[in-house]
């Protein structure tokens, strides 16, 4: 379908093979924490992440090809741990790949603190921190799948934590938020600015 002229600015994009590198989108970073068969401790950053409506629920998009996958479907528990933005090399390096042998060596050098409700562990000085019990998953999305979870348990620094007593921009400014900008770039957010919702607009 050609473009109409009023729109010569836009340029088509090829739909024959995946658009996600053509551009860049902003997503939050999460570590997903796992318990492979052995007992260790699996770490992943995952940016394809998303609350699941209005209630506890979570999710994020994976591949059976990874452990996390089967981890999930072996356990039926994750852990979810967003980082600060001074920890993006820890999050660069929980993406190493395993040895032949299947180990991850470098998560040995990871402080990690333990989940509560669940069996699992998070990655040590992170913002925000999900247990999450798994809800189902859904296949066909291309080699991937969605794997969603409902969360049983929540944590937060309480420097994050909106409260009344602190204007929201000035909590963003004193406590920035890591983003992904996909694909493969990352930002500090530290500046926001109040969304012009429509008068009584609802969820």
């Amino acid at each position: 379908m050609p473009i109409p002229e009023a729109k010569t600015h836009l340029v088509e994009i090829d739909t024959d093979k995946p658009v996600w590198d053509r551009f860049y989108t902003v997503a939050p970073l999460v570590l997903i924490g796992t318990t492979d068969a052995d007992g260790s401790l699996d770490l992943a950053p995952k940016h394809m992440v998303t609350p699941l409506g209005w209630q506890n629920y979570f999710g994020f998009v994976c591949t059976p090809a990874h452990s996390t996958c089967s981890n999930v479907e072996r356990t039926g528990v994750f852990t979810v741990s967003y980082p600060k933005p001074e920890q993006v090399l820890f999050s660069s390096l929980a993406a190493s790949p395993r040895q032949t042998t299947g180990d991850k060596p470098i998560l040995d050098y990871f402080d990690t603190i333990s989940a509560t409700v669940i069996d699992g562990e998070f990655i040590d000085q992170a913002y925000l921190y999900f247990e999450c019990r798994h809800f189902k998953t859904v296949d066909g999305f291309g080699p991937n799948c969605l794997i969603t979870g409902e969360i049983v348990a929540a944590y937060a620094d309480a420097q994050f934590l909106r409260s009344r007593e602190i204007d929201d921009q000035e909590l963003v400014h004193d406590s920035p938020l890591f983003v992904y900008l996909a694909p493969g770039r990352f930002a500090e957010i530290s500046r926001s600015n109040a969304f012009p919702f429509p008068a009584h607009m609802k969820k």
